[in-house]
């Protein structure tokens, strides 16, 4: 699944502090999941749910994953038509097909295919495309050539790839945020590769806090500010860690624009997302915006109150700026 790396966790040096009064009250997991790893905090029980949760994974990844080549959309990208999709690819699509017209078609799980001829894909086929090359494979993306029938997927041309790598990595966590709440807790921290979905207060009885990360190329960590999230779920994007580049210098980024089809960088160095919605959402949402860039971006904040967002761009002196709309 997408890797983003922007957000680190203050809130587990608040949980180690308090590990002594609280260890029967919470409950801390972590391992590896969509190619990234996992750290999960609940509390209010002594209770590991460990297996439930991997075997929640396991089924989100039969679903969703392209980098199981038995899975659901696997087997629908090689042109299996016969394949009834379940509820997480059902959400996941109609949240797709919400998310595709709210961002005028700048989050777009068509774009599958050109994200592996870019390099930034199961297949990791690096290829340097040119104007013609892109055009041509214009022609497999756009959402709407791709419709749910009587819970089948229909494509209009067979050769349509889907990815939603952009937006699984967050419905993972809201598919394990669900089961805590079916199992009434309600205080929980779900954080994979970055991406968090918080509810309810920390062991210290307050809101769970995160720090950003500034977008350092240099290897090193610093953080551009702290978020308090307060029933919320946030999800970050980046272009400054994961690129190519090609013998000439050329640089090609994980962010394919499906309005373009290149995989070239926006004037946006990151951008995190948060909001009182599902991580799914906040998820593409952060993709979305490294297509759209700045101001594409600005507006669309301006009509969306409820998201939240922190930006980091180059200004045109080259120095660093933050934007951010949470006043």
């Amino acid at each position: 699944m997408k890797n983003t790396y922007l957000v680190f966790l203050l809130s587990c040096i608040f949980l180690l502090s308090c590990k002594d009064k609280h260890h029967l009250d919470s409950v801390k997991i972590s391992g590896n999941v969509f190619g990234t790893t996992y750290n999960i905090t609940y509390l209010n029980t002594n209770v590991s749910y460990q297996k439930s949760i991997d075997s929640l994974f396991l089924l989100v990844n039969k679903s969703l994953s392209t980098y199981i080549p038995t899975s659901d959309i696997s087997k629908i990208n090689a042109g299996d038509s016969t394949i009834v999709i379940d509820e997480f690819f059902t959400e996941v699509f109609h949240k797709s097909i919400k998310i595709h017209k709210e961002t005028n078609g700048y989050f777009d799980p068509t774009v599958g295919n050109l994200v592996n001829a870019w390099g930034f894909g199961p297949k990791n086929e690096k290829k340097n495309l040119d104007s013609l090359q892109v055009t041509k494979m214009m022609q497999l993306v756009g959402l709407d050539k791709v419709s749910l029938v009587e819970g089948k997927i229909k494509k209009e041309t067979p050769e349509i790839y889907l990815d939603f790598n952009s937006i699984a990595k967050g419905y993972g966590i809201d598919v394990i945020g669900r089961f805590f709440e079916s199992k009434n807790l309600h205080n929980y921290l779900i954080e994979i590769g970055g991406e968090i979905r918080a509810r309810g207060k920390n062991a210290k009885n307050k809101i769970w806090r995160v720090a950003i990360d500034n977008p350092n190329t240099d290897g090193t960590r610093s953080f551009a500010d702290v978020v308090a999230l307060d029933n919320q779920s946030m999800a970050s994007s980046g272009n400054y860690r994961k690129f190519r580049l090609t013998e000439n210098g050329q640089k090609y980024v994980h962010t394919v624009n499906p309005k373009t089809g290149f995989a070239t960088e926006s004037n946006l160095l990151s951008a995190t997302v948060y909001a009182p919605l599902d991580c799914a959402d906040v998820d593409a949402y952060a993709t979305a915006f490294m297509a759209m860039g700045l101001e594409k971006t600005k507006e669309f904040l301006e009509e969306h109150k409820e998201v939240k967002a922190i930006l980091m761009y180059v200004n045109k002196n080259g120095d660093l700026v933050e934007y951010k709309n949470n006043n």
